[in-house]
């Protein structure tokens, strides 16, 4: 599904990723966790194709297609979601418009023409029971006046309609209680299927109690230092990111 291969990322001249390796499978939930600053969000921004940073070096790969010469628009019509830590308000536009407009970017990119009205009626409804989405919702400004948790849970939604092969959660965790963090999380795994993959990127571990993830990566100064099962996320829990640095600097 997605192979990145010794990723070397920078922005303004300053390295901030220095030889990313990871591969995720279909099917397969990774985390990645790390203190502030080691290149969490940065790795998400550069698959997702933001043009601010520039990849020095490596290759992103989505089932065997380089990424490298592709907008981030292009790359959400190839099937990547990134959600924001920080969704941006879009007055005077409804989530459902939002989406059908989305929806329908897409599948002009692919040659399709406009999903019919009553097709897309049927998905939105299908899609806002699944994540038990009230019909209110939808028809409000994109973000405009949302809670914390009504954000994250409109993105879940954003990913549950335009079906991505690869799903990247820049910390979506990040402000949210612990039943706004368990409707998220419920969401995100009524979508997991074997036809996709998730790359959730967290600071703690809590979210990964909802998420279980197939695998845990340590990021720190710009690499991966540290792999290994879901246990992996409690032992950072209980002992923090010293143990790490102390390891790697060792």
């Amino acid at each position: 599904m997605l192979k990145i291969n010794n990723l070397h990322a920078s922005v303004e001249d300053k390295p901030i990723l220095r030889g990313i390796n990871l591969h995720v499978k279909p099917g397969e939930v990774h985390a990645i966790m790390g203190p502030n600053g080691s290149g969490k969000s940065t790795l998400a921004s550069v698959i997702a194709g933001k043009e601010e940073y520039e990849v020095d070096q490596g290759e992103i790969v989505l089932e065997d297609e380089d990424l490298e010469e592709l907008s981030a628009e292009e790359r959400a019509h190839k099937g990547v979601f990134l959600s924001f830590q920080y969704p941006v308000e879009i007055p005077g536009v409804s989530v459902t418009n939002f989406m059908k407009t989305a929806i329908n970017e897409t599948r002009k990119a692919k040659g399709l023409e406009d999903m019919p009205a009553n097709e897309m009626l049927k998905l939105i409804r299908e899609k806002s029971e699944l994540l038990e989405i009230d019909r209110k919702f939808l028809s409000r400004s994109l973000n405009e006046g949302f809670s914390g948790g009504e954000k994250k849970r409109n993105e879940i939604f954003q990913m549950a309609m335009l079906e991505p092969k690869l799903a990247i959660l820049d910390e979506t965790d990040s402000g949210l209680d612990i039943d706004a963090l368990r409707i998220v999380a419920n969401g995100v795994n009524k979508l997991r299927s074997k036809d996709n993959a998730v790359v959730v990127i967290t600071h703690y571990q809590r979210l990964l109690d909802y998420i279980v993830p197939d695998y845990v990566h340590v990021l720190y100064n710009g690499r991966i230092v540290k792999s290994g099962p879901a246990a992996l996320a409690h032992e950072l829990e209980a002992k923090g990111y010293d143990w790490i640095k102390e390891e790697v600097n060792a």
